[in-house]
């Protein structure tokens, strides 16, 4: 019985999107890769960790996509919760990279909970729209929202991660959008958000986090220090051409003129050693998940599916946006991964529960 319940599953197992993300955790490994071959003593850390994370995403897609997705609905307020709590603790227990705290370590291990949060929000956020799908142009219920998101948003802030904080509100005005919400209450979000930029600006920027938007606006200002990320990744997504320089033979990336060339600025080492066609394969593979994740949203007969689907295509949206748009100069760097393709493995592995929580609302359906 279980086992003919489980071949049913598994027939409607979508492996198109599967394939997609598989084939964007190869690109991301070949480029970890490739940058580690210039290393003075290469021993491929990050390519096995990377490794590691990849195979434990598999494991999670597996048995996420085998459970029912009203589990996730059931159990979405103690996702929530506990995100909460986890954030304020790490305020408190956690250790602190580039100005931030908000990693936990444990055993040699590092794991931010702000991923952790983006899938609480997720989750929240379904469950909430869903209850309300027939009542929510009323304020009420957009303001309970809001509060709703702007808790986890202002405790992020706190650590201070602005780029994670800008993630999460932004997964909120794209979902209330998409919903259909009338046009004056998007008017007043567009006004809210002007308003809590200048706040953020004002009370809660670092002068590092002032610096690098400056510097977006005329990396010219410093090439040598906050715009030295932005001017050697526009030179290195400038330099790839059509077929790009090759694997372990771009300049920027194998000389390190690129700061953390495995995490924000991957995409950049892409452009450069695997050229326009790297990138437009990347870029496809995109295009055919948002493709998959929207059509089978519009075929969800349940509302919690729907929302919980088209909130993971605004997550993995904002992050491919923001970090392509940081690589390209078009946006300040904000320390936005990459989904599947940037080192890490809070991040990836998150992003591999997401893609479980798809599929099982795909297979359930």
């Amino acid at each position: 019985m279980l086992l003919s319940s489980l071949r049913a599953k598994f027939r409607k197992f979508d492996f198109l999107l599967f394939g997609s993300v598989v084939l964007l955790v190869v690109i991301g490994l070949t480029a970890i890769y490739s940058v580690s071959l210039s290393s003075e003593n290469p021993d491929f850390t990050n390519f096995k960790k990377q490794l590691v994370y990849f195979g434990l995403g598999l494991i999670f897609i597996l048995i996420l996509s085998a459970i029912n997705f009203s589990a996730f609905r059931l159990y979405s307020r103690y996702v929530y919760l506990g995100s909460i709590i986890l954030l304020i603790l790490v305020l408190f227990f956690g250790s602190t990279v580039r100005g931030t705290t908000g990693w936990f370590n444990f055993i040699g291990l590092r794991f931010q909970p702000v991923e952790i949060a983006k899938i609480g929000l997720l989750l929240f956020l379904a469950r909430f729209f869903a209850n309300r799908f027939h009542q929510f142009n009323q304020a009420k219920h957009i303001v309970v929202s809001l509060v709703g998101t702007m808790i986890l948003v202002f405790l992020v802030l706190l650590q201070p991660d602005v780029g994670s904080a800008s993630v999460l509100f932004g997964i909120w005005v794209l979902l209330m959008i998409i919903s259909g919400v009338r046009l004056r209450y998007v008017a007043t979000m567009l006004v809210s958000l002007a308003l809590i930029v200048l706040l953020l600006w004002t009370f809660a920027f670092a002068d590092y986090q002032k610096n690098r938007v400056l510097t977006f606006l005329n990396p010219e200002l410093d090439p040598l220090g906050s715009g030295y990320n932005v001017t050697q990744a526009i030179i290195a997504v400038g330099s790839g051409n059509l077929m790009g320089r090759g694997l372990g033979f771009g300049s920027q990336s194998q000389l390190k003129f690129i700061p953390e060339s495995q995490t924000d600025f991957v995409f950049a080492v892409v452009a450069e050693e695997l050229g326009l066609l790297g990138v437009s394969l990347m870029l496809a593979l995109w295009v055919l998940i948002f493709y998959r994740l929207i059509q089978s949203a519009k075929k969800a007969r349940d509302d919690f599916g729907m929302y919980l689907l088209l909130g993971i295509a605004c997550l993995f949206f904002i992050h491919l946006l923001v970090n392509v748009g940081m690589n390209m100069g078009l946006l300040p760097v904000t320390g936005i991964s990459l989904p599947f393709t940037s080192y890490g493995g809070s991040f990836m592995i998150a992003c591999f529960i997401l893609i479980g929580f798809a599929e099982s609302v795909i297979v359930s359906e």
